[in-house]
């Protein structure tokens, strides 16, 4: 339910003409709250309403989770020399909490709650445990969706998905969760920033933050609008101490609406859309240029040729200030908002060029995946046997979290028992040369380590930079 509306009505006792003259000498009234349906509380009853009518209808709808998985652990050095070294398994868990969005068992929670997990169980409020399968494992927003099976023509208790984007800095909100493994608890706060993002191109999401207090096993919970609903799933915190500071942070609804609508159409990822422009964000000396008033805006630094922003009209230099009417504020803002929408809908944005005004039609698509992947696991006596690596696009270097505008290449996307693991390549790693070869493309790379050689040299990209290095094999 919304807050309630408190009104005090003004004393009416004096004559109508005295009222008129004194009305004179009164200072101006303070001007009316922008939103008449948000209300500061005004008194110490005001103060002291509960929040357990919405604790009832929400907290039904938060679980548990748990998620077990098998590790293998070598033994101590000392008794391999004794031979008694075999690997023994070691069993690993972690708790986190989750939201039941469908009452036919669909929960959401975070991937990494869940990443890994050989074995996950969900308890539900009345204590009741299933075991749960993983429909859609989503790493880019840290989502995943479960679903447990229950008894013929039982139904969960929901939460109400709230993606209408009305969300406000100062709204109160509760998150529940929990915390700890200790059980159900509910944390009360404000939303105190939207659109929070964790770098500059917002390739690491737009959170919504709380000081409602969120701490480790809260992760997965829900964040709760005054109405009851689902605004957010609680996602991370920043702090020194581990523990809840008041700086933590949920994931929109609306990107939850997104990642459960695709796991429920049998989609295993969510796509992306992608704008195909380079962007940064509009800088004080940038607006003086173009002739903003305010540095606010994402300029267009490159465009992929024959992409989205191409097609649809945009060129290098053009500042976008709005899209689908909302203002933009930088190139985050602008990045979130493009990946709110689904491939094939039509993004209206508005740009200034030239020092004028002007909207544009462009179609949301998902990066192109040019040229193919060609997957392949590098075997025989080399510093990459082992390594399974892939072509360089823009929907990989999407996938990554790469510059999609980055140079060709091969980047490894995992190791296995073998040579790659044992000189430290790493996922992600970028092969730019081997033996003084340039290494452009997965078949490159095939071609190159394909003849036996002792002595390898080898040029890898880590992080942005280049690193080379000799191997004996």
């Amino acid at each position: 339910m919304r807050a309630y509306r408190v009104l005090i009505p003004t004393l009416a006792l004096l004559a109508a003409p005295l009222a008129s003259a004194q009305a004179a000498a009164q200072p101006a009234a303070p001007p009316a709250l922008a939103d008449p349906t948000r209300i500061v509380p005004s008194s110490a009853v005001g103060m002291k309403q509960s929040f357990a009518p919405i604790v009832k209808r929400a907290a039904p709808a938060v679980v548990n989770i748990s998620a077990k998985r098998v590790v293998r652990q070598q033994a101590d050095l000392f008794w391999q020399i004794f031979g008694r070294g075999a690997p023994r398994d070691r069993v690993e868990g972690s708790l986190g909490s989750g939201v039941i969005v469908r009452s036919d068992g669909v929960i959401v929670t975070n991937n990494h709650v869940i990443e890994n997990g050989q074995e996950i169980t969900v308890g539900l409020s009345d204590r009741r445990e299933f075991p749960a399968k993983v429909l859609l494992a989503d790493e880019h927003t840290d989502l995943a969706i479960l679903k447990v099976d229950l008894p013929p023509g039982e139904k969960l208790p929901v939460m109400a998905i709230d993606d209408r984007a009305d969300t406000q800095v100062g709204d109160l909100v509760l998150a529940i969760g929990d915390p700890f493994g200790v059980g159900q608890t509910v944390t009360n706060g404000i939303i105190s920033a939207t659109n929070r993002t964790a770098s500059s191109d917002g390739d690491s999401g737009a959170y919504i933050q709380t000081d409602a207090a969120i701490n480790p096993g809260n992760s997965g919970g829900a964040l709760v609008s005054m109405d009851g609903n689902l605004i957010g799933v609680n996602s991370f915190i920043y702090s020194q101490s581990g523990q809840s500071s008041g700086i933590g942070f949920a994931i929109p609804a609306v990107v939850v609406r997104r990642v459960v609508e695709t796991a429920m159409g049998g989609g295993h990822e969510v796509v992306r859309p992608w704008l195909g422009a380079r962007l940064q964000s509009v800088t004080p000396d940038i607006a003086k240029a173009v002739g903003l008033p305010t540095p606010s805006g994402a300029l267009v630094a490159d465009v992929w040729p024959g992409g989205a922003a191409v097609r649809g009209g945009l060129k290098q230099g053009d500042v976008v200030t709005s899209i689908d009417g909302q203002p933009v504020v930088d190139a985050a803002t602008l990045n979130y908002a493009i990946g709110t929408h689904r491939p094939g809908e039509v993004l209206h944005i508005g740009v200034r060029r030239d020092k004028a005004e002007q909207t544009l039609s462009v179609h949301a698509e998902a990066a192109p995946a040019t040229p193919a992947r060609d997957e392949k696991v590098i075997a025989g006596r080399n510093p990459f046997q082992g390594a399974t690596v892939v072509n360089l696009s823009p929907a990989v270097a999407e996938e990554v979290g790469l510059d999609p505008f980055g140079k060709p290449g091969v980047i490894v996307t995992k190791t296995a028992a073998g040579v790659a693991q044992q000189v430290g390549v790493q996922p992600g790693d970028i092969i730019r040369a081997v033996n003084g070869r340039d290494i452009k493309s997965v078949a490159d790379l095939t071609s190159a380590v394909v003849a036996a050689t002792p002595v390898w040299q080898v040029t890898i990209e880590r992080n942005g930079h280049q690193f080379t290095g000799t191997f004996r094999t």
